[in-house]
């Protein structure tokens, strides 16, 4: 069996690691109205997600406004994905830090703040929620109650809720970074919006990977098994949602532009938007390098094999 190596118990080097966490956090700490949000509108005559990231591009059949728009409603259920899992991250964090009470309390800092960080996310995302209401063609709907989603997601084992935590904030870094940072054209505020959350989150995925680590070297063989059957059903739920949302989203644009659109067009456009949100929750974090190497060491082969066979549908999609 594959397992990490020179995985470092409670007293090696991770102390200084949770140290400087809580060194970060204080130097970067922002508040919403303060550093963010300043009475700022959104612009609604520029697109929010990038074509990178929502695939707008490929229905070539849109006219600019409609691809607008689109872009729009996705940018809209984007903010609302990362408000519906912060709830059960921030809540898992203030589990892991709980383990830590009586031993680092540096690492205990550490974990609060990356929970805090979390709770200040969802009072963002539920913000911009609001503003985008109020410009937006009423019917939008929300698929999911995060509250819901939180107890189902932490009823599974710890490995594999802080598995999926990494493989979330992982892929926050890269759709920053190469989606969303380098195009002007889009709106500034969404942009701004992004960018302080990927502040956050470039501290948070070390906190997740040493939390990661550290529950892997206390199961036995038979319990890592169970935890990646778990990882397996917990994307799988996760997949379940997108399709739900991406099905709503479609609909919605399509209620919202005139004249209607072709069998064949509604068709691309249904399957445009699941890939996109496919793309962005799921397949964009499996393929991070440094993801696929932290699940490696911490499976075997076998493991591995299950993994990517239940991958493979939304993989291919």
């Amino acid at each position: 069996m594959n397992t990490v190596a020179n995985i470092p118990g409670p007293d090696s080097g991770n102390a200084a690691r949770y140290a400087q966490m809580v060194r970060s956090s204080k130097k970067a700490e922002w508040q919403i109205d303060r550093d963010l949000l300043q009475d700022r509108r959104f612009d609604f005559s520029r697109k929010f997600l990038p074509d990178g990231l929502s695939r707008v591009d490929r229905l070539t059949f849109l006219a600019t406004d409609e691809a607008r728009l689109l872009s729009q409603i996705q940018g809209r259920t984007y903010a609302y994905i990362f408000g519906l899992v912060e709830r059960f991250i921030s809540a898992k964090m203030l589990d892991q830090g709980r383990a830590h009470v009586f031993d680092d309390q540096l690492a205990l800092e550490a974990l609060v703040r990356f929970s805090n960080d979390e709770i200040k996310h969802q009072e963002l995302f539920r913000r911009m929620e609001t503003m985008m209401s109020a410009q937006l063609p009423a019917g939008y709907r929300q698929v999911a109650d995060p509250n819901d989603v939180a107890r189902a997601v932490l009823a599974a084992s710890s490995w594999s809720v802080l598995a999926l935590t990494c493989h979330i904030e992982l892929f926050v870094q890269s759709h920053y970074t190469q989606s969303i940072a380098p195009h002007e054209e889009l709106c500034p505020l969404f942009k701004d919006v992004f960018k302080f959350h990927w502040k956050d989150e470039s501290r948070h995925v070390v906190l997740d990977e040493l939390e990661w680590k550290a529950e892997h070297a206390k199961l036995s063989p038979a319990e890592r098994d169970q935890a990646v059957d778990d990882l397996i059903a917990l994307v799988a739920a996760v997949d379940a949602i997108l399709q739900a949302q991406s099905a709503a989203d479609t609909d919605y644009f399509i209620r919202n532009v005139s004249p209607s659109f072709g069998v064949d067009e509604t068709a691309q456009i249904k399957a445009c938007v699941l890939g996109a949100y496919r793309w962005q929750y799921i397949i964009s974090g499996v393929q991070h390098p440094h993801f696929g190497r932290l699940l490696t060491r911490m499976t075997t082969p076998a493991q591995m094999s299950r993994i990517q066979t239940a991958l493979a549908p939304i993989m291919g999609h």
